[in-house]
C-alpha cells in the first residue's frame, strides 16, 4: 500500500469520476472503514452506519437515484454514510432506559457523526492511492436511496461517495483564500469590496473551467449566463431545485421518525 504524507493527501484532494476496472481488496477496505470508525463522535454514541455497496445490480438501481452519475456504476464500491439512531434506540430499550432520540436534534447529531466518519474514510482511502467523489445526491434523493438500501426508521442517508482506483488525474480545484473563510474571535461580516476580492480568483478560474469544456460552454452560452454566480444560481443550484430537495429531506426525516419535537 502506498502511504503518503498527510499534508500531501489533504492538499492534493480531487474528485475522481473515472475508475480502473480493479477491485479494492477487503483488507484495504477494512483499513479505510476502521479509520472512519475512529472519527470523533458526539457523546461517543457513534450514531451513524456505513453502507458498503459492491453489488452491480444494486449499483445500477442507485444510478438513477444518484442523478445518472457514471461513477456510481463505474467505481467498484459506493460508500453511504447514514445518520443512525435505530441501533442506539434498540440498545436503550433493552436496558430499560427512556427511548427517544427521535427528534431533529438527534438527526443533526447523527448527520454530523456520519460526515466526520465519511471524511476519515476519505482521507484513509486517498492516503492508500484510491480516489473518491462525494455525491450531493445522497442527501438530495435520500428517500430513494433509503428505500434501495432498505433503511429502517431512524436511519437516513446523509453523505456518500464512489471509491476505487483512479483512471484519471484531474487537476486540483481552486479554493477561496483562507482569509475569506477564517474568522478570529467573532464573525467579521464582509464589505462589497472584500467579497469581490475574496471571490476574484474563484470567478476567473471557475469561469475558465466552464469555457474550456465544450459541453459546459455551449450550455452557458445557450442560457445567456455571464458569470460564475449566474452559473451556480441559474444552471446548477436553482432556487426551485433546492426548495424541492428541501421538501424531500424534511418529509423523509419525518417518515424516518426524526421529527418528534414535542
Amino acid at each position: 500500500m502506498v502511504v503518503l504524507e498527510l499534508n500531501d493527501v489533504i492538499h492534493n484532494h480531487r474528485s475522481i469520476r473515472e475508475y480502473e476496472d480493479r477491485e479494492v481488496s477487503q483488507e484495504l477496505l477494512d483499513q479505510i472503514l476502521d479509520a472512519g470508525i475512529r472519527a470523533s463522535s458526539s457523546g461517543n454514541m457513534q450514531s451513524y452506519s456505513i453502507i458498503v455497496t459492491k453489488d452491480k445490480e444494486l449499483k445500477k438501481k442507485l444510478y438513477t437515484a444518484h442523478m445518472d452519475q457514471s461513477m456510481v456504476v463505474d467505481a467498484p464500491i459506493l460508500l453511504t454514510f447514514c445518520a443512525d439512531f435505530n441501533r442506539m434506540r434498540k440498545w436503550i430499550s433493552l436496558n430499560d432506559a427512556p427511548i427517544h432520540f427521535d427528534n431533529f436534534m438527534s438527526f443533526m447529531i447523527g448527520a454530523i457523526d456520519a460526515t466526520l466518519a465519511a471524511q476519515n474514510c476519505a482521507l484513509a482511502a486517498e492516503n492508500a492511492g484510491l480516489g473518491i467523489c462525494y455525491m450531493g445526491s445522497t442527501l438530495a434523493n435520500c428517500d430513494q436511496i433509503g428505500e434501495l438500501l432498505n433503511l429502517p426508521p431512524n436511519v437516513v442517508p446523509v453523505v456518500g461517495y464512489s471509491l476505487g482506483y483512479p483512471a484519471e488525474n484531474p487537476s486540483t480545484r481552486d479554493r477561496l483564500p483562507s482569509h475569506g473563510l477564517v474568522h478570529y474571535d467573532q464573525y467579521h461580516d464582509y464589505s462589497n469590496e472584500e467579497i469581490l476580492e475574496i471571490y476574484k480568483e474563484r470567478d476567473e478560474k471557475g469561469w475558465k473551467r466552464y469555457m474550456d469544456v465544450p459541453r459546459l460552454k455551449e450550455m452557458t452560452e445557450r442560457m445567456g449566463l455571464k458569470n460564475l454566480a449566474q452559473i451556480y444560481t441559474i444552471a446548477k443550484y436553482t432556487q426551485e431545485s433546492h426548495h424541492e430537495f428541501s421538501q424531500t429531506v424534511l418529509k423523509y426525516i419525518e417518515k424516518q421518525n426524526f421529527m418528534n419535537n414535542g
